[in-house]
């Protein structure tokens, strides 16, 4: 996802092109592939709501290949094989087993990743950076498939297409107000540190964006009183900008900018889903409890 709550760059009237914002982002592009993007979630929340797994098995394998790439071009050791399997099991298991199902994916993921990265350069050698690799590892199993399988879990709830809709649509116009907010007000540096562009005026932006969609979601399209979005809004919000800060600081330990290149104006899949994913979660115990 990119930096939401951006300070304003003063852009060189030379070198920098007119097409990109004064945060950096390549705006039209980004605007023609997140109008892509919504449109496919909202033809299948809204008219085939199990549909939606067909779309995690596809994205959810993207998205690790990005990460395991970056990895592999810093001298990470990654079992790939355990981890894309696992991850379709995490999301197919949800449809007859639910959490259960889920569960017993991840942590038999986990097994076989431990195992496999054990003896994957044979019985004869001593592995090197076990510890390094594995913890990668379980990072990226925990960070994607995981987490994007809570949508999944979603689904077969009681208006689940629409309750995957409310939390998409919850962080994403948390993205868009915080930056909104963070273009035209930003001056207070909120993490200097890991994102430079973030400020506070832009999470600002984000509470007020995010907590009035999930309070308009929560009353039109899941019935429900319009208090609940305001837990679920503050929840989904600040769960998306803690995820955006923990991507920015893996990409920042790694020396890159982009987990990838697929989607312009965005980057890799993972710069969009960053925010989406621990929001998944959250999602899910925010709607399961309350609604």
């Amino acid at each position: 996802m990119a930096d939401q709550h951006a300070i304003p760059v003063t852009d060189s009237p030379v070198e920098q092109p007119t097409k990109k914002s004064r945060a950096g982002r390549n705006l039209p592009a980004a605007i023609a592939v997140g109008v892509v993007l919504g449109a496919v979630a909202i033809v299948v929340l809204f008219f085939a709501p199990k549909g939606w797994l067909p779309v995690l098995a596809v994205a959810m394998p993207i998205a690790i290949h990005e990460l395991v790439r970056r990895l592999r071009e810093a001298g990470y050791v990654l079992p790939v094989v355990p981890l894309l399997l696992g991850g379709q099991a995490m999301i197919w298991l949800t449809w007859p087993y639910g959490a259960a199902g889920l569960a017993g994916a991840y942590a038999g993921t986990i097994v076989v990743a431990m195992v496999w990265r054990l003896v994957g350069q044979g019985l004869s050698e001593r592995p090197q950076n076990y510890l390094r690799d594995i913890s990668a590892t379980i990072l990226i199993a925990t960070w994607v498939p995981l987490f994007a399988s809570f949508t999944a879990l979603l689904v077969f709830q009681d208006h689940g297409g629409m309750r995957v809709f409310t939390v998409i649509a919850t962080v994403v116009f948390a993205d868009i107000g915080g930056y909104v907010a963070g273009v035209l007000f930003g001056k207070h540096l909120m993490v200097p540190a890991i994102s430079p562009k973030k400020s506070w005026e832009g999470l600002a932006g984000s509470l007020v964006f995010g907590v009035t969609v999930a309070v308009l979601a929560a009353t039109f399209l899941l019935d429900k009183p319009a208090w609940v979005g305001v837990p679920l809004g503050l929840m989904l919000v600040i769960t998306g900008v803690l995820g955006d800060l923990v991507e920015s600081q893996v990409k920042r330990d790694l020396g890159i900018k982009d987990m990838g290149t697929l989607l312009p104006g965005h980057g890799g899949l993972m710069d969009r889903i960053d925010a989406m994913l621990p929001s998944a979660v959250a999602g899910w115990i925010v709607l399961t409890l309350l609604a």
